[in-house]
């Protein structure tokens, strides 16, 4: 085999894990389908020497990751696209395809790490789809990739990425118009009893603190505790954001509206790959199930990151690095008490990083009517399927993902269901069905045209 390791995704993760790995004296390859390392949160912050005052010191810190890199034992293949995955029980061994250029290509190592990290939650809503209107994160990844500020822009929905958004149209000089929020006074309440564990994340806490001051002193209003959310199309490209507010109908006129209610484990290649997923009630989402070195049910493929369950860039680095040592154990490089006593720092620092965890989920829930929106929302965005058909074939006895894909085409687009998949989800558990039974996805996981496969050499070389 030529490599040891396949680490899936150049992010926190991905990174920590390649570079302790190689240092370790494993041969890696490290797959990233952006055209440089960083992931969504250090996305081009070689490039952004411009940028990196007003996107914040949070996105500096991964300039050291990213300059570990260079070692010698770590190929790195960007602008590749990871679309299959098989592994080999019988002689312990992982096939990954991928794609890079317009060419495929087949990789044999002797253990897998997945490092993909997460996604932006859906936020279906009467005219979320409509130009204009676009997830937060997304809108930052413009900004770190282009430059291109948002302007005469609206921030809606809950959670820490609005508030550092917010931060960052500030410092850059195009505040928001307004911030609209769904969290409210019940869902402080319910996350106070989180907040002694939170103190152990005091760095974090007091993060939040900051940005919420530097949205005060800018003077953008908040709306807190809005429902309700609908966009609808203006004149001269501009929209008008309606959403109810303390029992009355408020609107807003503006050029964009960017969405946000959290994020997402991306799962599409772990279910593809036919690892065991598990319900988790606190982030109402699916996850892979791991233990807590990111091991999942098959031996040689790990999980590290956002990908195993939210927790953020900081912890994700240090996951990697335990999948890391894990890996190095599996593989017979080190014992498991260097295992065991090379992770106690970066435990110890895990348990910091994520003690805020339980405080943000129940803080920033997805209200009900995001998850289950009303009859005529788009859901399915590449068939342009709406709920109220999703939920007339509920009625007609659709029970999962699979009967309502034969009998709507949900999932069926480009996206393959990353984009509607969770609110499906919602939908079968508003009628009664189990939450806990993913979807398969199936290979190849991204889109992979004819002349890709033509040229796919079969020798397993790489």
């Amino acid at each position: 085999m030529g490599y040891d390791l396949i680490v899936i995704g150049a992010g926190p993760a991905g990174m920590s894990a390649a570079a302790l790995a190689a240092e370790a004296g494993l041969a890696v390859l490290l797959l990233d389908e952006n055209p440089r390392a960083g992931g969504q949160i250090y996305r081009d912050l070689g490039q952004n020497t411009d940028r990196r005052d007003w996107l914040g010191p949070d996105y500096r810190a991964g300039l050291a990751l990213i300059e570990r890199l260079a070692d010698q034992r770590i190929t790195c293949k960007f602008g590749a696209s990871v679309w299959r995955v098989d592994a080999n029980q019988d002689n312990r061994s992982v096939h990954v395809c991928w794609s890079q250029a317009g060419d495929s290509h087949q990789t044999e190592a002797r253990h897998l790490l997945i490092a993909t990290g997460a996604q932006e939650r859906p936020t279906p809503f009467p005219g979320w789809t409509l130009p204009g209107v676009m997830p937060a994160g997304a809108a930052q990844i413009l900004m770190k990739n282009a430059g291109l500020l948002p302007r005469d822009a609206v921030l809606a929905g809950a959670g820490p990425l609005l508030y550092l958004v917010a931060a960052q149209m500030i410092a850059a000089g195009h505040p928001p118009k307004a911030l609209v929020e769904t969290q409210g006074p019940r869902d402080m309440l319910a996350a106070a009893r989180h907040v002694p564990q939170a103190l152990f994340a005091s760095r974090q806490l007091l993060k939040g603190v900051s940005l919420l001051r530097q949205i005060r002193r800018a003077g953008v209003p908040r709306y807190t505790n809005a429902r309700n959310f609908r966009v609808d199309a203006l004149a001269d490209d501009r929209l008008r954001f309606s959403f109810t507010h303390r029992g009355k109908t408020q609107a807003l006129t503006c050029g964009l509206v960017l969405t946000h209610q959290g994020v997402i484990p991306s799962t599409h290649l772990s279910r593809a790959c036919g690892i065991l997923h598990v319900w988790d009630n606190a982030q109402r989402c699916l996850r892979p199930q791991t233990d807590p070195w990111g091991a999942t049910d098959l031996s040689q493929i790990h999980i590290a990151g956002d990908g195993a369950g939210i927790l953020g860039a900081e912890a994700a680095a240090l996951r990697g690095r335990l999948a890391a040592r894990d890996i190095l154990h599996q593989l017979g490089r080190i014992s498991a008490d260097q295992r065991d006593q090379g992770s106690a720092a970066d435990i110890a620092a895990l348990h910091r990083a994520s003690a805020i965890r339980p405080l943000l989920d129940r803080l920033y829930p997805p209200p009900s009517w995001i998850e289950t929106p009303p009859e005529d929302t788009i859901v399915c965005r590449c068939e342009a399927l709406k709920a109220g058909p999703l939920r007339q074939a509920i009625t007609e006895g659709a029970t999962g993902h699979r009967q309502l894909k034969t009998a709507t085409r949900l999932g069926m687009g480009r996206c393959q269901g990353r984009q509607c998949d969770a609110t499906a989800r919602a939908l079968l558990v508003e009628a009664g069905h189990p939450p806990v039974e993913p979807p398969r996805a199936r290979h190849p996981v991204k889109p992979v045209t004819l002349g890709e496969l033509a040229r796919l050499d079969p020798s397993f070389k790489g």
